[in-house]
């Protein structure tokens, strides 16, 4: 089992690799079709949009198959459906890929959960943070690759398509060798057709929400805002995302401890004060570095509290654990298909200072509805080996 343990978190690391690599490139593929901000969060709907229905369906699927077999499928569905949004620059063919993209996503985001949650109930050791860190070191790696090659003018083509078969070939090697393990126990059955959200799961979204949406909106507009608010080097425009998944990613490594000394609702709050100090750092910052700085600050003020969620869904034992992830992340992307469109509206009607002022008060929400989160019982860290 403890080889178990290190696969599933170098699964989370490939996974960060397969969506990662077009965030990057976003800036370069919006000049490249010739879209405005407005234009731009129209066609980034297209990611919710795919997955939004595919998370009803996501628990029957995943029970159906098995975790395992859908990550084989979906993830190199993903890459291959990222590398050609490169080449068919068209605004149309852009939403459908990322429609395409977002299938993948959700279906793979909620497998490679689940499956970190049955190996925390087989081996009684908490995991499911240090995962999300390994996927957070995965997304700066291929967020600081982006950086560099935006920098040395490589066309996003060459990038991603060089990219997909490499990431490919490291899903196969870590997901095929994976022991198989038994579902988490729990009280109901996968009666439902689909997976709708019970008022235990609302109450943890309205906890997550402030913190999923700082993390995508950051994620695709950080570098933008860099770009559109100071006159500053690509490279140095680039650095935004880095910033946040520097500090995001140790964060997470760490969290297990924090949260078995201190227990999740007192580290949620404490973090999500830090990620409201940051936000409004980068609102108001008045240069690049202040910026950068207040993206550090967001990445280790959100960095467990979606993790914290998804476990704490995870966890609740009234039903399948695939059920309960799936009903709280379809929440999500409900809230995130609209976001997009919100944000870029937004930041071309009043400036992108705005679009990111737009936050705080969710993560001020984040900060009230910490106490959501479901008591569960302390776990021991899990040990290298």
């Amino acid at each position: 089992m403890p080889i178990a343990r290190w696969r599933i978190i170098a699964l989370f690391f490939a996974h960060a690799l397969a969506i990662g690599a077009i965030q990057t490139r976003i800036p370069d593929i919006q000049r490249l079709v010739g879209l405005s901000d407005a234009q731009l969060g129209l066609v980034l709907m297209g990611q919710p949009f795919g997955a939004l229905g595919t998370f009803l369906f996501s628990s029957r699927i995943i029970e159906r198959f098995g975790p395992r077999r859908v990550i084989v499928l979906l993830m190199p569905l993903m890459m291959i459906s990222a590398a050609l949004i490169t080449v068919l620059l068209n605004p149309l063919a852009m939403f459908i890929l990322l429609a395409v993209n977002g299938v993948g996503f959700s279906l793979t985001n909620i497998a490679i959960n689940v499956e970190a949650d049955r190996i925390e109930a087989a081996t009684d050791l908490r995991i499911m943070n240090r995962c999300h860190g390994a996927w957070s070191v995965g997304f700066l790696l291929t967020s600081l690759l982006g950086a560099g090659l935006r920098g040395l003018g490589v066309a996003p083509a060459i990038h991603l398509w060089l990219l997909a078969p490499l990431v490919i070939v490291l899903v196969l090697v870590i997901v095929v060798p994976m022991p198989i393990v038994p579902p988490r126990a729990h009280s109901g059955s996968l009666k439902r057709p689909l997976a709708w959200p019970s008022w235990a799961t609302l109450g943890l979204i309205a906890f997550g929400l402030g913190a999923g949406l700082t993390e995508g909106a950051s994620r695709t507009w950080s570098i933008i805002y860099l770009r559109d608010s100071f006159d500053v080097a690509v490279w140095i425009q680039s650095m935004a995302l880095p910033a946040l998944l520097v500090t995001m990613a140790l964060g997470r490594l760490l969290a297990d401890r924090w949260i078995d000394r201190f227990g999740p609702v007192p580290v949620a709050r404490a973090l999500a004060g830090v990620a409201i100090a940051g936000m409004a750092l980068v609102v108001a910052s008045p240069n690049a570095l202040t910026a950068l700085a207040g993206f550090g600050l967001v990445g280790i003020g959100i960095c467990v509290l979606y993790p914290l969620m998804l476990s704490a869904a995870a966890r609740l034992g009234d039903r399948p654990a695939s059920e309960n992830v799936a009903a709280t992340t379809l929440v999500f992307q409900l809230v995130n298909l609209g976001a997009p469109v919100a944000i870029g509206a937004v930041a071309e009607g009043l400036g992108i200072r705005s679009a990111f002022a737009m936050l705080l008060p969710l993560l001020l929400l984040t900060w009230v509805m910490a106490g959501k989160l479901t008591p569960i019982r302390q776990l021991p860290v899990a040990q290298p080996g």
